[in-house]
């Protein structure tokens, strides 16, 4: 059995949407792992002070992408091999497979559209907090656990305080020995440095999702087509 004419331009063009798409699962599957890795996430998100410990709301999505990326790159091998081989069973079984992954990750988008500030507030009240907690205790305990923390965001993120004026009171307690908590000749504040290591790479996971979509959305046309074509193609 075999197809001809439009129907197997069709093939090839599901063939090539299919490697476009294992590869995009590849690149998701890279990233994800890249996010999980980072050296300053892992420090950040690992800290933890009396007991409070840094959200790990990131991380769940970082995994969800873990899982995601390597479902791709199996789908998109089961759809290349089912457009080679014209097998309606396979082709089948991948269109079943994109309609899920395709209502899933609408579902997902959704959430993390609602929520796509939420990492950055969670971060920035655990920072808050260990701020507060440094600076109310005594500051000739320059080893306290929250001190500790406070320290590691600022020698992590190059930052100091929580804006203008405590950047400036921190880094007055520094020079005048009270407190050790900043990088020296550090004027930029946390809040802004959490904002572009965390915001800026959940909107590059948005883009990342809205062009697999579009993709799934052709693989869907073009493996249902190829079906029908296979069904109706005549058998020598």
């Amino acid at each position: 059995m075999g197809v001809e004419g439009c129907t197997k331009c069709i093939k090839y063009l599901l063939f090539f949407f299919n490697f476009i798409f294992w590869l995009t699962g590849g690149v998701i599957l890279g990233v994800a792992l890249w996010l999980r890795h980072d050296p300053k996430i892992s420090t950040l998100l690992g800290l933890e002070y009396d007991g409070n410990h840094a959200p790990s709301t990131f991380y769940i999505s970082v995994h969800i992408l873990i899982a995601v990326g390597a479902v791709m790159m199996v789908v998109g091998f089961l759809g290349c091999y089912g457009a080679i081989q014209e097998s309606q069973c396979l082709l089948g079984t991948f269109f079943a497979c994109l309609v899920i992954l395709f209502v899933c990750e609408v579902a997902a988008g959704i959430w993390g559209y609602m929520n796509r500030d939420t990492v950055t507030k969670e971060m920035k009240i655990f920072y808050d907090k260990a701020y507060n907690s440094a600076t109310n205790s005594n500051m000739q305990e320059k080893n306290n656990a929250a001190a500790l923390v406070l320290k590691a965001f600022h020698e992590t993120l190059s930052c100091c305080g929580k804006g203008t004026g405590t950047n400036l009171f921190t880094q007055f307690t520094d020079v005048t020995g009270i407190t050790n908590m900043c990088p020296s000749n550090t004027f930029t504040n946390c809040h802004d440095r959490i904002n572009e290591l965390f915001h800026d790479k959940i909107y590059l996971i948005g883009i990342a999702a809205l062009v697999v979509a579009v993709i799934m959305i052709f693989e869907m046309i073009f493996s249902m087509v190829l079906c029908c074509g296979i069904r109706n193609s005549p058998v020598y």
